[in-house]
């Protein structure tokens, strides 16, 4: 995981620091120059500009420059405060990149960069870009890659920052940044996030039961169980309230469900008892299951009472709406895009989208996974795991409803409410960008393409790396058969 520091944060780990200021800026400064000759292919006989304000980011630039000039590299330091329009274009002097090193996070006013034809490398966050919201102020430059240190800003995940940083590496200076409570998920957190499959595992100690979908609304329904099944889940009951009691009848979840998805009717009123639901691991509510008012008391019901963990998403989420919620009776994660997070709260989540998920999670008791470019999950207790692994492909109808099944199967596997949700935003984001996803449309990618992508995907992040089959099996592979 990728330590993920606010600037204040940031402000208290740098005075923490128990190295000298001039060794930080040193170690910054090389850094920066590694990077630019990284991204030049070289450096003799080059030229860069480097925009440097006064502060320690100017410095870092400074830096930087002196180490580029040592091996070759024609530099130039231009004072920020004094930046022309327009940097020296092809043919005028021709300049190969640009440094922006002209301030940080402490910027309180716009800044109207330069232009320039030249790719940009930003020292710790592009200019003019809010390290903490990822709003940008005044005319930054467009980086193709930004170096920053120690730690993620928010602003360089959420808002303008991910179109404004490019490629972001995160540099160690030396820095202690344990006391992060913010982290961003790589592919290689995945396989301990998510349980493996026992020996001994049977498909009682993964059951996942899905209460879904209305009358025109059996999609969700059949999206949500199928996730479930394919992310792990050794059983899953899917019930449609008032529904039929299988596929193909008017009012059940009709082909969307796989084939071996249980169906189980249940009435509007979704009496399901304390002692049927501790037959199973998890369950999902919501997905596709109307507004009716009769259904919308029973969610809060059945939300308010003792249970397995419950992924409470779409529909659901609208039913707990003006109603407190509280998470002392069952394990709750709560999955809201910024529509149903107004309708818990009262208002949209703002710029700040960690402290409005924290503000969330603490008031309801429950794991909040706010969806957005960048998901960020938070528990009561302040920690956020972040996901970023995704791409605009997934904003298609029906991909929270495959969300919801994939955290609804982790929880089942016995992975705990925080966890199983930010594993489950990272797995579904990497649905769309994976090895392999290439063979997925630029446009027109639909909800059921993401549940066929599951079992490759949860292959490739090491989920279940272990075989499965057993000695036996591997014994007869060996042996090249029987």
């Amino acid at each position: 995981m990728i330590p993920v520091c606010t600037p204040d944060e940031m402000s208290a780990v740098d005075a923490a620091a128990t190295e000298p200021l001039d060794v930080l800026i040193g170690r910054a400064g090389a850094a920066v120059a590694r990077a630019v000759l990284d991204e030049l292919g070289g450096g003799y006989g080059r030229r860069v500009v480097v925009l440097a304000g006064k502060g320690s980011n100017g410095a870092d630039g400074r830096v930087a420059a002196d180490l580029l000039a040592c091996r070759g590299v024609r530099t130039s330091v231009v004072d920020a405060a004094t930046v022309p329009d327009r940097l020296p274009a092809s043919g005028d002097h021709a300049v190969d990149l640009v440094v922006d090193a002209a301030y940080g996070t402490g910027l309180g006013r716009p800044f109207e960069a330069p232009a320039t034809d030249a790719p940009v490398l930003a020292v710790d966050l592009p200019s003019g870009l809010d390290g903490l919201t990822g709003e940008a102020s005044g005319r930054p430059l467009v980086a193709s890659r930004t170096v920053t240190f120690a730690a993620l800003k928010p602003g360089l995940l959420f808002g303008d920052g991910p179109a404004l940083a490019g490629r972001v590496e995160v540099v160690d200076l030396g820095l202690d940044v344990s006391g992060a409570t913010a982290h961003l998920l790589t592919d290689a957190d995945i396989a301990a996030l998510v349980p493996d499959r026992s020996a001994d595992a049977h498909k009682w100690q993964r059951a996942c039961w899905v209460i879904a979908g209305s009358p025109g609304m059996e999609g969700a329904a059949g999206l949500a169980a199928t996730a479930a099944l394919r992310a792990g889940a050794g059983y899953v009951r899917l019930s449609v309230p008032g529904g039929a009691a299988g596929p193909g009848e008017s009012a059940g979840p009709g082909e969307n469900a796989a084939s071996e998805v249980v169906h189980l009717p249940v009435g509007t009123d979704l009496a399901v008892g304390e002692q049927e639901q501790a037959r199973f691991a998890s369950m999902v509510v919501g997905p596709g299951l109307g507004v009716d008012e009769e259904v919308a008391e029973a969610v809060r019901r059945l939300v308010a009472s003792p249970g397995p963990p419950m992924v409470v998403d779409g529909d659901a989420l609208t039913a707990l709406a003006g109603h407190p919620v509280d998470g002392a009776a069952r394990e709750l994660v709560l999955t809201p895009h910024d529509g149903e997070f107004a309708r818990l709260t009262g208002g949209p989540p703002g710029p700040d989208r960690m402290a409005a998920a924290r503000s969330l999670a603490a008031d309801t008791g429950a794991v909040v996974l706010l969806k957005g470019p960048t998901t960020v999950v938070a528990a009561p207790d302040g920690r956020v795991l972040l996901a970023a692994a995704g791409d605009a492909r997934l904003a298609t109808a029906g991909s929270g409803d495959v969300l919801a099944g994939i955290i609804g199967a982790f929880l089942a596997r016995g992975a705990e409410p925080l966890e199983a949700a930010a594993a489950a935003a990272h797995v579904h984001g990497r649905l769309v960008t994976a090895p392999g996803s290439d063979e997925l449309p630029i446009t027109g990618v639909v909800a059921g393409d993401l549940s066929a992508r599951l079992v490759s995907v949860l292959e490739q992040l090491g989920v279940d790396g272990s075989d499965p089959r057993g000695r036996i099996g591997g014994a007869d592979r060996e042996m090249g058969g029987c």
